[in-house]
């Protein structure tokens, strides 16, 4: 015991330990990186290393840290209050990297005393055990090449395809040489397949530490913290530098909208609602059982943008995808008459969580201009990624899951009903460019009873695999930026189940096989085709040829580049019916070659189709001079370029 105490007492002769500039910036809501500042980090005092701790908890009447360096004694290791700062803080001698620590924290009002773990510890155990551990956080990072150039891959034009993946459930190493996921283990795996796949962008569900597995990391806990199922953080920095060095970038979901009621997080962290509000109206979700972080609360917007750049900063991630923001702007998300509390002016809108998002983007893009964000948002708020200065809320992004709806709405009626609701494919002209969009075919697609993308097909086995591989084409011919969830590459059968791995075991099947080769060869055309990637978000980069022809369930449309004579014609055959002589009008004459054909042999199709292209005839259709007598084969979409 007196070795303790003489280990915790060097502290108490310690000066305070956060700069005065940084209270202020913190107060005041605009601190970027308190990640430096709070938590644990190495110091040394009278040429004694350890490690000083430091916590935000203004209600609390006393705080000290315990863990393994000090056999968890409760009241060994006092920490100091900072002032009226409402920070504890202290330094402890000879702490290693790799102990285990919480903070025992005393409540103001009530004396009681309970443990929390550290809300800014860059490491934590694997659940469902919840302390923190001391962790180090340095990496030689090797990804100089990728860095340098990464902000060519994310304007507006760059083709941007994302592998959207949960690590946990992707792959194990095969022949058993690997039991559970890891960091490491996944990382030549995952670079071979998107490399072979051609996506640009790996997306992880949301990495930051979670209690229970089965929220796919929605629920966080430890917010500086990639879960330890996988490895150490080092490890995690591994894998991202690995993707960099193969020319792979990485996003991550984040969830800045609702956390854990789990004892040992956030929630009533120093006795009181310090994170989130007290009021439950404002303050728990209904739909999640979770807290919402108080965005009116100047401490905790500067928690939420530091760790928003801490991941941008210490793991070098090229973008965040928001989750749920929906859920934050509306006051009154899920929520019945009587449930929600109104803003000053009486509305519906989260006055204090729309200043916060749009103080995020400011912050992201004015420090990391070479990074994306990316808002998951299903309403109709306007402006979601328009800049700051034209009334938007600054992302760059947002997912359209309009879009997501129509279109899968459309691909599972019965060929038969398709002329009836045309208007599901078409209807997105509309708003096409109102925003800069990603089309979205995720998780959430796949989950939850709503079976996998090939089930939801209509027709035998065989159409099932045609209307997969025409709904894919879609998705890559229309204007924005694609995502796609792991195994819909190969056409998972069964929806995904977080406790699975992946049937990569289909493949030995042609049809799957050939799903897998026709999203390689959609990413291929789509990066290497200026024409399917620059007008992702301008409207000069689509034209419909024929949007109308709902008898036959057909339409046709141009992607559309800045050369001369660049133009794809994109043909969908939205029926199990052979169609021939199908008169398209083109800009202009010449041989258009068909670049791809879903119904090709080699993608499992019947092979039907143009022989390759069709020279065009100076035959006026559709308002143009030219025009092209095409073979549309069943249930198929075509690519055609002179």
């Amino acid at each position: 015991m007196l070795a303790i105490i003489e280990m915790c007492l060097i502290y108490t002769m310690n000066a305070p330990y956060m700069p005065e500039d940084d209270l202020y910036l913190f107060n005041e809501g605009t601190h970027l990186r308190l990640f430096d500042k709070l938590g644990s980090h190495r110091a040394t005092v009278r040429d004694t290393p350890g490690f000083q701790f430091s916590v935000w908890a203004p209600n609390a009447k006393d705080v000290f840290v315990i863990g393994d360096f000090n056999d968890w004694n409760a009241s060994a290791c006092r920490l100091s209050a900072q002032g009226s700062s409402g920070i504890w803080s202290g330094f402890v001698a000879n702490v290693h990297v790799g102990q285990r620590y919480k903070y025992s924290i005393v409540a103001r009002d009530t004396g009681k005393r309970f443990e929390k773990a550290d809300p800014f510890a860059f490491g934590a155990e694997t659940p469902p055990a919840t302390a923190s551990v001391v962790v180090d956080l340095n990496y030689q990072w090797q990804d100089e090449s990728w860095m340098s150039k990464r902000k060519e891959r994310h304007t507006l034009e760059s083709p941007i395809s994302i592998y959207e993946m949960h690590l946990g459930s992707w792959m194990l190493a095969p022949n058993g040489e690997e039991s559970v996921v890891s960091y490491r283990g996944l990382a030549p795996r995952l670079v071979e397949h998107i490399k072979s796949m051609g996506f640009t962008h790996v997306e992880f569900l949301p990495v930051m530490e979670h209690p229970f597995y089965g929220s796919w990391g929605y629920q966080t806990s430890g917010y500086f913290a990639p879960t330890r199922r996988y490895g150490p953080p080092e490890d995690f920095m591994f894998l991202i530098d690995y993707l960099h060095q193969n020319d792979i970038g990485v996003l991550l979901d984040w969830v800045p909208s609702h956390f854990v009621t789990d004892a040992h997080a956030l929630g009533k962290f120093d006795g009181t609602a310090l994170y989130e509000h007290a009021d439950p109206k404002q303050g728990f979700h209904p739909d999640w059982k979770s807290f919402i972080f108080n965005y009116g609360r100047n401490e905790v917007r500067s928690f939420l943008l530091s760790n928003a750049i801490f991941w941008l900063e210490k793991y070098h991630i090229d973008g965040l995808r928001v989750d749920a923001v929906a859920s934050m702007l509306y006051l009154d998300y899920s929520r019945k008459t009587g449930e929600w509390v109104p803003n000053v002016f009486g509305g519906r809108e989260n006055l204090e969580a729309v200043s916060f998002l749009k103080q995020l983007n400011e912050q992201i893009y004015k420090h990391h201009p070479d990074t994306i964000t990316v808002a998951e948002e299903s309403t109709s708020w306007p402006k979601v990624s328009r800049p700051l200065y034209d009334g938007g809320l600054g992302f760059g992004y947002k997912w359209d899951m309009g879009w997501m709806h129509d279109t899968l709405s459309y691909m599972e009626r019965e060929p038969i009903h398709r002329k009836h609701h045309q208007n599901e494919l078409t209807f997105r002209s509309v708003y096409t460019y109102s925003e800069n969009f990603v089309l979205p075919l995720s998780h959430d697609e796949v989950v939850q009873g709503k079976g996998s993308l090939l089930e939801k097909m209509p027709g035998d086995d065989f159409q099932k695999f045609a209307n997969l591989r025409v709904l894919l084409g879609y998705q890559f011919a229309q204007p924005g930026k694609k995502l796609l969830f792991m195994g819909c590459e190969f056409g998972q059968r069964r929806e995904w189940n977080h406790d699975q791995i992946l049937d990569w075991d289909l493949l030995q099947q042609p049809a799957h096989a050939g799903i897998r080769t026709w999203v390689q060869d959609l990413n291929r055309i789509y990066t290497s085709e200026e024409s399917m990637s620059q007008g992702d978000a301008h409207s000069t980069g689509f034209r419909w040829i024929d949007g109308g022809d709902f008898k036959n369930s057909v339409i046709s449309f141009l992607r559309i580049g800045s050369k001369p004579d660049s133009e794809i014609l994109v043909v969908c055959n939205l029926t199990p019916v052979l169609r021939s002589g199908y008169r398209i009008g083109v800009p202009h004459g010449g041989y258009w070659k068909e670049l791809l054909n879903s119904d090709s042999k080699v993608y499992g199709g019947t092979g039907a189709g143009n022989n390759g292209g069709v020279a065009a005839s100076e035959i006026s259709c559709h308002g143009l001079r030219w025009s092209i007598s095409l073979t549309l084969p069943p249930q198929s979409i075509l690519f055609l370029k002179t």
